[in-house]
């Protein structure tokens, strides 16, 4: 089913350009990927107020940061943020070529098994012709969130509230999970066998 650029726009929406995303680093070595609002300080020390690939609002202190990231954290300018920008359902800049949607949950054991091949195929071949979206089968918010967190989802995901929306207007013909769904910047589907990563990467580049 074709849906028109602007009425896929309508459930995602893009992040403003000046907003950017990236590996923050740990000093214990763990990553995340991040996108730094603000920088308070208390009782001499630094704190970023960081978002979430979910949107949700993190605050790190500087001493928890490795040495270089703790330095980027010290060295931020409140003109280097990123403008206010409208509310959206997702907070991440349109990919110059395609769509590729997720679908998957918590409760489902082949998506469990699934997943981390997915994790490091974007983490390997993310680059600006494309972004991946999680669209849930859970029934609550909090299964969705803890499932993207233990297996270090880096992508955006869709509001639970707004996954049943999306799937009868789309109608991407999902008829189990997991399903990898690519579609260009008009809603046209280019691929509904996205789950063989091979030719996956080799469409994405």
């Amino acid at each position: 089913m074709k849906t028109t650029l602007p009425i896929l726009l309508g459930f995602l929406s893009a992040a403003s350009a000046s907003a950017e995303f990236r590996t923050w680093t740990r000093n214990d070595g763990k990553t995340a990927e991040l996108e730094l609002l603000s920088v308070t300080e208390t009782e001499g020390e630094k704190a970023g107020e960081f978002k979430m690939r979910s949107g949700r609002s993190v605050v790190i202190k500087s001493s928890v940061l490795s040495e270089a990231d703790a330095k980027l954290l010290e060295e931020w300018k409140p003109e280097a943020a990123a403008a206010p920008e409208a509310a959206s359902v997702f907070d991440f800049q349109k990919p110059k070529k395609y769509y590729v949607f997720y679908y998957t949950a918590s409760w489902c054991g082949p998506c469990q098994q699934f997943t981390p091949s997915l994790v490091e195929f974007y983490e390997k071949n993310k680059n600006d012709n494309f972004e991946l979206v999680l669209i849930t089968s859970d029934k609550e918010e909090e299964s969705m969130e803890e499932y993207a967190v233990s297996k270090k989802m880096p992508w955006p995901q869709l509001k639970l509230k707004k996954a049943q929306d999306f799937k009868d207007k789309f109608q991407h013909g999902v008829r189990g999970i997991p399903a990898v769904i690519v579609c260009d910047l008009e809603g046209k589907i280019i691929t509904a066998n996205g789950r063989d990563l091979n030719s996956l990467g080799d469409l994405l580049k």
